[in-house]
């Protein structure tokens, strides 16, 4: 006689709404921990072609550190960046494709070593200005119309969403419009999606009213979390008890360090200022899927995920 079928893993929606879920943190600075020089426009989307086992390790880190999703490397990665290196488009949909393919492969290799699933797989969407690579992706406002930025996600999309991964991670939009335009072009995919913007204080980086931002996600039934990422751990306190009291939908919520960039000398100032213990007020408010952005490493998801109890 055989024995009864393995029960299915719960999707991550059900997992969001069961408690308290943890994302990774920076992939970039996990990367460049360890000795990957980062500074090109394809930033750590290069890697997917040059030294995928990088990938791989930098996303086991955080899985071993008590991260339950990981981010792949597909933020920066554009049928139009990757042309600009000479990639075609076969190619090109390739490494998107791979980027699921490596996220998948940590996954497998945490779980074989123990650690305990289930192991979720966000594939990062990143905005518009993330292909310009000269830091619009924090001004938003291109000057194209919603029509235009749906034109030019959808194709990523399409390739991301057929790699199957458990969401895809609208991340880093700094325009309302833009989130618009992101909502259109995932609808029909199959795969669900969650949306978060980069703020600065009580506003989009556009300058658009956050709370009319989050009113325009409130109703997609495509998202099944929305929030905020990229930003200073302060602004994120507050956005977190807008964007659940205005959408009713699980948040999500990975700040950067603290620390801000200084452009002119390409180097980070400032001091850390997110202490692990202080999502338990996001989660308080709201915050279901948390996790840390740019500076954020391993030690410090470790610390949240015990907070957390994960």
């Amino acid at each position: 006689m055989t024995g009864p079928s393995p029960k299915p893993s719960p999707s991550l929606a059900e997992a969001l709404a069961a408690g308290p879920v943890v994302l990774d943190g920076g992939l970039s600075n996990q990367l460049e921990a360890d000795g990957h020089d980062l500074s090109d426009a394809l930033w750590s989307a290069r890697l997917l072609a040059e030294d995928p086992e990088a990938v791989v390790r930098a996303h086991l880190a955080y899985y071993r550190a008590g991260a339950q999703v990981a981010i792949t490397a597909s933020y920066q990665a554009t049928f139009e960046g990757f042309a600009r290196r000479g990639t075609g488009p076969e190619e090109a949909a390739g490494l998107l494709r791979r980027s699921v393919a490596l996220a998948r492969e940590a996954a497998a290799r945490a779980g074989a070593a123990g650690t305990a699933g289930p192991l979720y797989v966000a594939a990062s969407a990143g905005p518009y200005g993330a292909m310009l690579a000269d830091g619009s992706e924090y001004r938003g406002q291109y000057g194209l119309s919603v029509g235009a930025l749906e034109r030019f996600h959808r194709p990523r999309l399409e390739v991301l969403a057929a790699a199957r991964p458990d969401v895809l991670a609208l991340e880093t939009v700094p325009d309302a419009d833009e989130a618009r335009a992101l909502l259109r072009a995932v609808r029909g995919l199959g795969v669900p999606a969650y949306l978060s913007y980069s703020i600065a204080g009580d506003r989009t980086r556009a300058g658009q009213p956050l709370a009319e931002a989050f009113a325009a996600l409130a109703d997609a039934d495509e998202l099944i979390a929305v929030g905020v990422n990229c930003c200073a751990p302060d602004d994120a306190d507050a956005a977190v008890a807008l964007a659940a009291h205005i959408t009713g939908k699980p948040v999500v919520v990975y700040p950067n360090s603290g620390e801000h960039w200084d452009a002119a000398a390409r180097t980070w100032r400032g001091s850390p200022a997110f202490p692990a213990d202080r999502v338990a007020g996001w989660v308080a408010s709201g915050a279901r899927l948390i996790g840390g952005c740019c500076r954020v490493g391993p030690e410090t998801i470790a610390e949240l995920a015990a907070v957390l109890g994960r």
